[in-house]
C-alpha cells in the first residue's frame, strides 16, 4: 500500500552502516510458511508467496544498485533462484558443509560459480578449528585428500581454499584468521543465551597475519584493479 516505505527506510539506513547487507532466509521473499497462531509447533502450515520482486524493484528505484548478499542455504527452489538471480545478488558457499558428501556438493570449490560468496564458515557455523576437531571420519578423509593437508592448519588451509575459489568475493570470520577453537565461535542456533559475546583483542593480531592474507590476495588474483 505505501511502496514498502518502511523497507526501504531500513535499507537504507542499513548501507548508511555498511557497505554490504546480507539477508538471512533470502527464500522467505520468494515463498515463506505461514503458520497459525495457535499452532504450538511448525508443524502445521502453508507456503504463502512472500512480496517478491515487488519488493526489490521497490528498493532499487529508491536507493539504486543493491550490493545485497543473499543467503541461499538449506532447500532452495526455483523460484528463490530466479529472485536471487533476476537482481544480481550473489548466493553463499560455505566450505564447512563442503565434505560431507561426494564430489558433487556444490559448497566444494570446483563447483562454485562467480556469481557467489565463498565463506570459510559464518556467524552460526563453529570456528573452522573447532569443526575439524568434531569433524566425522569421512569428512576428515575427504578434505584431507582435497586440500591436500594433513590436517595440521585447517584454518588457513581452509582460507587458501577459499581465495583459490571462482566466487567473486571470499570471506574468512576473524576467528579462522586467528586459528581459534570453538570457546570463539560467534553464535549457536537454536541456544537462546551465551552466544554473540565473542571479541577479539588487537593484541591477538600481528603483521604477518596481514602479510599472509596479502600474499593469498595476490597469488589468487582477488587485488583490485589498478587505476
Amino acid at each position: 500500500r505505501d511502496g514498502y516505505a518502511w523497507w526501504v527506510e531500513r535499507v537504507r539506513r542499513i548501507f548508511e552502516l555498511v557497505d554490504y547487507v546480507r539477508i538471512d532466509h533470502f527464500r522467505g521473499f520468494a515463498g515463506y510458511w505461514e503458520i497459525p497462531a495457535d499452532e504450538p509447533t511448525a508443524v502445521k502450515g502453508r507456503w504463502a508467496p512472500g512480496p517478491g520482486e515487488a519488493l526489490f524493484k521497490a528498493i532499487a528505484r529508491a536507493l539504486g544498485p543493491l550490493p545485497i548478499i543473499a543467503e541461499d542455504l538449506g532447500v532452495i527452489t526455483p523460484d528463490v533462484d530466479a529472485l536471487r538471480k533476476e537482481f544480481g545478488f550473489p548466493g553463499m558457499r560455505i566450505l564447512q558443509f563442503a565434505f560431507a558428501g561426494d564430489a558433487s556438493d556444490r559448497f566444494l570449490p570446483h563447483n562454485h560459480e562467480p556469481d557467489t560468496v565463498v565463506y570459510t564458515g559464518t556467524h552460526d557455523n563453529d570456528t573452522v578449528a573447532g569443526w575439524w576437531a568434531t569433524a566425522t571420519d569421512h569428512e576428515r578423509h575427504f578434505a584431507r585428500g582435497y586440500l591436500a593437508t594433513d590436517g595440521h592448519d585447517m584454518p588457513w588451509t581452509m582460507i587458501r581454499a577459499a581465495m583459490a575459489s571462482v566466487a567473486d568475493t571470499a570471506v574468512h570470520p576473524m576467528q579462522d584468521v586467528l586459528a581459534l577453537p570453538s570457546e570463539c565461535r560467534m553464535n549457536h542456533p537454536g541456544q537462546g543465551s551465551g552466544w554473540w559475546a565473542w571479541r577479539f583483542q588487537w593484541s591477538q593480531v600481528h603483521p604477518w597475519h596481514a602479510g599472509r592474507l596479502a600474499e593469498l590476495v595476490r597469488l589468487y588474483g582477488r587485488a583490485p584493479a589498478a587505476n
